[in-house]
């Protein structure tokens, strides 16, 4: 379906990828969280077979604990060479990071603050370093919420129970529009290409239009 998506919009999918962590998901259609080893074990195999299945005009041949293909082919070949680009997601140093490494032409993390990124971010250098990549060659992303005030009583109000600064220490970007700009700005410097912004008050179209109207004109043009 990745491929097909991926030609049908002139290749501008990028397949995301993860081990899971939402066990009501994986309950509700019949899959086994597992525990961390497993869920990683389980996703290694993954990568690389949907790695070698997109890549390879040969049948692929894979015996695993978790799956095995048996001359395997992905017809109809993706239309741009190697296919939809790989994105994982997560925050791990130990496991999730050498698998993006290995595997991804992007990587994201969520709910960092920019010095934890900052850290896990020249981790992942020397990952790709090691193993002959360029550092360049990765993506960096975040996503994390949102919470947005024209004023600072309005971003009170918003963070609820929580503080502001609290917030903030969470990896949450919350504020004012200036306080946004230099937490963006923070983020920037901590090497994060993109950032994905959780708006979960889907009813808030004003407030959504306020912090674009706000912050968008004091951002660096790409």
């Amino acid at each position: 379906m990745a491929s097909g998506v991926d030609d049908l919009s002139g290749g501008r999918m990028t397949l995301g990828l993860g081990a899971g962590w939402q066990e009501r998901e994986h309950a509700h259609y019949g899959w086994d969280l597992l525990d961390i080893p497993g869920r990683f074990a389980r996703f290694e195999e993954g990568l690389e077979i949907i790695t070698r299945l997109l890549v390879s005009d040969q049948p692929v041949e894979f015996r695993g604990q978790y799956y095995r293909l048996q001359e395997a082919v992905l017809l109809p070949r993706p239309g741009r060479q190697g296919g939809p680009p790989i994105l994982i997601g997560g925050n791990g140093p130990r496991r999730t990071l050498p698998l993006a490494a290995r595997y991804a032409a992007g990587w994201n993390a969520t709910f960092r603050t920019a010095g934890q990124f900052a850290e896990l971010n020249a981790r992942l250098d020397q990952l790709l370093l090691a193993g002959g990549r360029p550092p360049a060659s990765m993506r960096r992303s975040l996503m994390t919420n949102c919470c947005f005030g024209r004023d600072e009583s309005e971003v009170r109000r918003k963070a609820g129970q929580r503080s502001p600064a609290d917030l903030r220490e969470r990896g949450v970007i919350c504020g004012t529009p200036s306080e946004l700009v230099d937490q963006l700005g923070r983020l920037a410097q901590a090497g994060v290409q993109r950032v994905m912004l959780q708006w979960l008050d889907l009813d808030d179209l004003d407030g959504l239009e306020a912090m674009a109207r706000g912050v968008l004109p004091q951002l660096p043009k790409a």
